[in-house]
């Protein structure tokens, strides 16, 4: 009996030790744990220099007026765009009034019927003074005709369409217009669609030559 005693005693005793180290175990943990949470607490709420501040204020403001300057350049060029050629699409589209007037005309001047007759006249009359209003109207908001006739081609306004033969003329001179070219302020609308000038070929030249002396015999 006193045995079983004294084995429950020194059993209780090795219970007690453990219990004693696990508890001390967990508070080295939890002291540790602590302590890190501790140290990056102090870290994160580390006060900065004034002179730190500062930097980061003025580097802030000078980021924000950088892109408040973007935009209102922004701004600025697409009211400028839009004052200079808000008509752009308008006039590109009104050009088709001038082209079907041509036709209209080249369609009256080739009727065998109305060829010299006094209603043709007054059609004719009609129909240039339209053009001519339509004309003034693009002159006053900036929109004008291409020169072409005798220029050298120039491919930023000039598209060349058919290439005529012409000794008279150096290569490349604009020689026939075949439909009218625009332009708004410095924009391009449509480019002017011409006949350009080119030497005579060899063969041509040859040709001519024996015509010619057939002549003289």
């Amino acid at each position: 009996m006193e045995k079983e005693e004294n084995q429950d005693k020194i059993k209780l005793e090795q219970n007690q030790k453990l219990e004693n180290d696990s508890a001390e175990s967990k508070e080295n943990v939890d002291g540790e744990s602590n302590q890190n949470l501790g140290q990056k607490s102090k870290e994160e709420t580390k006060e900065h220099t004034p002179e730190e501040k500062i930097f980061e204020l003025e580097d802030k403001l000078a980021r924000t007026y950088a892109e408040m300057e973007n935009q209102r350049r922004r701004f600025e060029k697409e009211k400028e765009d839009a004052f200079e050629y808000g008509g752009y699409s308008f006039a590109k589209e009104a050009l088709s009034l001038i082209d079907n007037l041509d036709r209209s005309k080249n369609a009256l001047e080739s009727d065998d019927k109305l060829k010299e007759t006094e209603a043709l006249k007054k059609t004719l009359d009609h129909l240039n003074i339209i053009k001519k209003d339509l004309i003034s109207i693009f002159e006053k908001n900036n929109i004008k005709q291409i020169d072409s006739l005798n220029k050298k081609l120039d491919p930023n306004f000039h598209q060349a369409m058919i290439e005529i033969e012409d000794d008279t003329k150096e290569p490349g001179i604009i020689i026939q217009e075949i439909q009218k070219g625009f332009i708004i302020k410095d924009r391009l609308l449509r480019p002017s669609l011409v006949g350009v000038s080119k030497k005579v070929t060899k063969k041509e030249e040859k040709t001519e030559e024996s015509n010619e002396n057939l002549e003289k015999k």
